[in-house]
């Protein structure tokens, strides 16, 4: 049985791990309303975006004659953009999105276990991937592969160069020919206690399919559609990376104030049950010192 001294040290140590999980969670919460502004300002741009290009190509396919192989799609005047060709998807660009530091409960466990299920699945065909986040990056390395480019460090404080860093990375291979799709592992912010795992392709374009009855309309370009999609194209690239970059920074801010508000819930229960065991422990040293004295003076007596 623990002694009185051990367990008041046991208690004073939980004590003073509460108070740490307790500022991690005030200071994750401070960050998650910051993150959580930027997400939903970032959102509309980048799915209005996704809307405008993917509704492009699907009217662009539609003006194609019949009959034409499109191994990479063109303008109505017959201009090609390189982010626009589909390939096969002999080989895959993987970009997983983790955090760098852990203490968020399952966050990091869900992407990678979500990663490894994507390679498993893909295990015939060779893929390439991306760590962002130290986690991933480590994740990876332990098991032996070797990733094709690593960004760490840098969901302290995310800016819209880091998703241009990667996006032009995923543009040159893309581009390259080295990869035929890009794919996005990450977790989506929903709500404090929400987290969406999604797995997202990121090139080739996905076009829009046409509804029942609806006419797509074709618009007349002010400047040459070459120049629009040589602009356009690479903006989307870095704008869907950095939305993904935001909401898995704003997902890890989330994941991470639950766990430490259960980790400070647990302090206290764990505080209760050791403070009632203490005072059980002490209550039966003073009966039996009651009962020593009581019993020493019966014999004297």
């Amino acid at each position: 049985m623990p002694s009185l001294i051990d367990i008041r040290r046991r208690i004073r140590s939980v004590k003073n791990t509460q108070q740490i999980t307790k500022a991690m969670k005030m200071v994750s919460a401070a960050k998650l309303r910051r993150a959580q502004e930027r997400v939903f300002a970032a959102r509309p741009y980048a799915e209005q975006m996704r809307g405008v290009l993917s509704g492009l190509v699907a009217r662009l396919e539609a003006a194609r004659p019949q009959g034409d192989e499109p191994p990479q799609a063109t303008t109505s005047a017959g201009l090609a953009h390189p982010l626009l060709a589909r390939r096969p998807p002999r080989r895959v660009l993987l970009l997983v999105l983790s955090g760098d530091r852990g203490l968020a409960g399952a966050f990091n466990t869900n992407v990678l276990k979500s990663a490894q299920a994507f390679l498993d699945e893909r295990s015939g065909n060779p893929v390439d991937v991306v760590a962002v986040g130290r986690k991933g990056r480590d994740y990876f390395t332990r098991r032996g592969r070797t990733l094709v480019a690593e960004y760490v460090q840098i969901f302290a404080r995310v800016g819209y160069e880091h998703a241009r860093e990667i996006g032009q990375e995923v543009i040159r291979r893309y581009t390259a020919a080295e990869v035929d799709a890009v794919y996005l592992i990450y977790n989506e912010f929903k709500s404090i206690l929400t987290q969406r795992l999604v797995t997202e392709r990121l090139l080739p374009l996905e076009p829009i399919p046409a509804q029942p009855g609806e006419t797509l309309v074709d618009y007349i370009y002010e400047q040459p559609p070459q120049d629009l999609f040589a602009v356009l194209l690479p903006r989307y690239v870095e704008v869907q990376v950095f939305r993904a970059l935001l909401e898995s920074a704003a997902a890890e801010h989330a994941a991470r104030m639950t766990a430490m508000d259960a980790a400070t819930n647990n302090a206290a229960e764990m505080i209760d049950k050791l403070t009632l065991n203490m005072n059980r422990i002490r209550q039966a040293s003073i009966t039996k010192e009651i009962i020593e004295i009581v019993s020493g003076a019966a014999a004297l007596g």
